[in-house]
């Protein structure tokens, strides 16, 4: 592949203005992601075939655009990814690893689990270049999975695309979501039971919710395929994961919801709810709880029980978000919709309400939250996840802002 140095240019999208200049990248002391796309557009949808190379020497040795493709050097599939962020001049890809056939292949990249589907995201909104790296490393100190994030620098046709965050995608699998595999055929008995994984998030595929979201009586959240695939679902598995989140919500939603046999908890892991409201609210998220909100449940033989999170998506945390409350650092995230009932986007489901209104959750939520505050969520803690990270990308975040020219922009 022939590296050409990126020129100038200038994008516009609606009322965003992306400032462009030239950047002179020879080197990096993070790995380098070299993309070429031989020719093509990089579509929304479908994934088209690619090259892919990293250079990543070991023993934090610099990296070079001279140097061999020494990580990986082959064939992916590559698409743009996200909703909204679409619009924006960086973009986010989602990437497949394939081989010469086409075919997808599992591979470790950065010494994380082999796999195959990984997520390039582009920070372009976040001008600290680390929210989703706070939330996700939060989120796996307190014990659950959580998407493992390496900073790298991208390039892309010859063209600098500047720093991104190199991701696992949301994915079942042993060294991700830790749930059974299903097939088409599993649609009866234990097999039927799981596993799925759900969510709430834009163009949803799904199931209505059959109770209406807080201070929003005519509104209710659609629910998301996500494990199995909508294209891969059988009618067989949606009628019971649909079954048994109305069940859990028909639960939550009853006069005996606090009942530790019969009430949410036959439904629910409130360990895990607990520790992702704990990750929303630490962060203000303004998409908390009613965008990118994901959900599984494993095989009942394993466990039947509807785990919150896996957490994803934080680039409008942490006060990104000048609206509805977002830069507020008091009130609860989880109050949305009396702040904004009329959000096209989405809204917040009842059940965080409601689980504030269990006296045993708010009373075990108050103590994780002071046993977090001595470890995981203290400042001095934070604050050295954020000073890693602006010590790592002293020299590459240059760079990245001079090939996005936003700071001081809205």
């Amino acid at each position: 592949m022939k590296i050409r140095i990126a020129t100038a240019i200038t994008l516009l999208c609606l009322t965003i203005i992306g400032k462009t200049q030239t950047v002179s990248f020879t080197s990096s002391n993070l790995p380098i992601i070299v993309i070429n796309t031989n020719g093509q557009e990089i579509p929304d949808d479908p994934k088209i075939t690619a090259d892919m190379g990293i250079i990543f020497n070991a023993g934090n040795a610099r990296n070079n655009m001279t140097d061999p493709l020494n990580h990986y050097n082959g064939k992916i599939g590559i698409e743009l990814r996200g909703h909204s962020s679409l619009m924006f001049p960086m973009k986010s890809y989602s990437i497949e690893l394939r081989d010469a056939t086409g075919k997808s292949v599992d591979k470790s990249l950065f010494g994380l689990p082999k796999e195959s589907d990984w997520v390039l995201y582009a920070p372009y909104t976040d001008k600290t270049l680390m929210r989703n790296f706070l939330a996700y490393t939060i989120a796996a100190e307190t014990g659950h999975w959580a998407s493992h994030c390496r900073y790298v620098e991208v390039v892309v046709n010859g063209d600098y695309k500047g720093v991104y965050i190199f991701e696992e995608k949301i994915k079942r699998g042993s060294g991700r979501v830790p749930i059974a595999k299903m097939a088409a055929t599993d649609i009866s008995g234990d097999a039927v039971t799981g596993g799925y994984i759900f969510s709430l998030d834009k163009d949803a595929t799904g199931w209505y919710s059959s109770y209406p979201n807080p201070n929003a009586p005519n509104s209710r959240n659609r629910f998301d395929y996500v494990y199995p695939k909508v294209e891969n679902i059988v009618q067989q598995q949606k009628d019971y994961i649909k079954s048994y989140v109305d069940s859990f919500e028909t639960a939550l939603a009853g006069s005996n919801f606090q009942d530790p046999v019969n009430g949410v908890r036959k439904f629910a892991d409130m360990p895990s709810f607990i520790d992702y409201m704990v990750v929303n609210e630490m962060s203000r998220n303004i998409d908390a709880y009613r965008l990118s909100s994901y959900f599984y449940k494993d095989r009942n033989s394993i466990n039947s029980k509807i785990y919150a999170g896996p957490v994803w998506d934080y680039d409008l945390a942490f006060r990104n978000a000048d609206y509805c409350n977002g830069a507020n650092t008091d009130g609860w995230a989880y109050n949305f919709n009396y702040i904004c009932p009329a959000d096209g986007a989405g809204l917040v489901p009842f059940w965080w309400e409601k689980l504030m209104m269990d006296t045993s959750f708010a009373k075990d939520f108050r103590c994780r939250w002071t046993v977090l505050r001595s470890n995981t969520l203290s400042l001095s803690h934070i604050n050295h996840l954020i000073d890693s990270v602006v010590g790592l990308l002293s020299e590459a975040s240059a760079r990245h802002f001079q090939r996005w020219d936003v700071l001081g922009s809205w």
